[in-house]
């Protein structure tokens, strides 16, 4: 899981740890420490002298070869899982990082997201705001302050649907279960910046 945060893109401790929530703080710098002393990831100090970058060698890079079936094995063949334990933060997160910044109009766009049908036991953040720019994209769990251009009011299982790949965006917007407000243009493009899960094109196969 490690392995896969740093493939995905994540370098700072707190970017590969959001990404994987379940994990402890404490078990993440063991497994950091176990993985550079081994040889595959590798640690310095970032480029503005603050904190710590984490990278793979060229060991670690080579994981990739074997990470990338194991995703898709996964794709078309594991359960889907139950809705009471679907995470809106860790759904956020990974969508953060398939935006299609080059699609994105040449000004800022802030997207406020809703999600409805969290499980009652999250504890975690139901509302996100999407700061968008052509140069880099923001996930913000609090009002970064700038004028709303989009809203979206969505129920979380079906924006996970969306992104495995099990519907597409036509569907849960004439279902109802998402819902998207904002000048025209800019809700019509909505979509086509929000890829989908790296493995949502494999196909699926009926497990029973």
């Amino acid at each position: 899981m490690v392995l896969r945060e740093l493939l995905a893109g994540s370098h700072q401790f707190n970017e590969i740890h959001r990404g994987l929530p379940a994990m402890s703080r404490a078990l993440l710098a063991r497994r950091l420490r176990e993985l550079e002393a081994a040889g595959i990831v590798r640690r310095e100090v970032a480029s503005n002298g603050r904190g710590v970058r984490y990278g793979l060698t060229e060991a670690g890079l080579e994981f990739r070869s074997v990470l990338e079936p194991l995703g898709v094995w996964g794709q078309r063949w594991a359960q889907r899982a139950a809705r009471h334990n679907l995470d809106p933060e860790f759904l956020m997160w990974n969508m953060r990082r398939r935006i299609a910044r080059d699609a994105l109009p040449p000004r800022r766009i802030v997207v406020e997201l809703n999600f409805r049908g969290v499980p009652a036991e999250h504890r975690g953040y139901r509302v996100f705001w999407l700061v968008l720019t052509s140069a880099e994209v923001d996930l913000c769990v609090k009002d970064p302050g700038f004028e709303v251009d989009l809203y979206v009011d969505a129920r979380l299982d079906s924006m996970v649907r969306v992104w495995l790949g099990d519907t597409t965006w036509r569907s849960v917007v004439r279902d109802g279960s998402v819902r998207i407000a904002g000048a025209r243009e800019l809700v019509k493009a909505f979509p086509s910046w929000l890829l989908r899960s790296h493995f949502a094109d494999v196909p699926r196969v009926a497990v029973e």
